[in-house]
């Protein structure tokens, strides 16, 4: 810094109270969403790697029981984002693969970001996958911004 640079005042310690609570539901919602996304773009990894996302194999990947994978898909059937075809597994519609496309994108953006800044990769993937579903799109294009000024270099 130059003898001119004065460091960026710190934020107020509290802010207003509609500030505040309108951030909370924007982490709320987030919260909400996270888990259908999650479950989405694990779909659509199974289904690319393997070409079938099975109820057993989602669990597994998940790290929860077959009854806790049934009641989340029952959700995403409701949703509008998979179909389940009896014997044949789970299976995205256009929106779903929609949804995927959009939350591996944004994952791959933060971890490109995260990558850029000299985070191990393990790190750089294991935080991406909480970061990309509480990241603004402002926020996002500024990751990319940055990532493609490093590429530049």
């Amino acid at each position: 810094m130059g003898k001119t640079d004065k460091p960026a005042d710190p934020a107020p310690a509290l802010v207003d109270a509609h500030v505040h609570l309108d951030r909370f539901r924007q982490v709320r919602e987030a919260h909400r969403t996270e888990l259908v996304e999650d479950y989405v773009e694990l779909i659509s990894d199974l289904l690319v790697d393997g070409g079938e996302a099975r109820q057993v194999d989602i669990a597994a990947r998940m790290g929860v029981a077959q009854p806790t994978v049934a009641k989340m898909l029952k959700r995403l059937v409701r949703d509008g984002w998979v179909v389940q075809r009896p014997y044949r597994g789970v299976f995205l519609t256009p929106a779903g693969e929609q949804l995927a496309a959009e939350c591996r994108q944004r994952h791959q953006t933060v971890e490109r970001f995260l990558l850029a800044l000299g985070i191990d990769i393990d790190t750089a993937r294991r935080d991406a996958e909480g970061i990309e579903h509480h990241v603004s799109e402002a926020t996002l294009a500024a990751f990319e911004a940055f990532v493609r000024r490093q590429e530049g270099q």
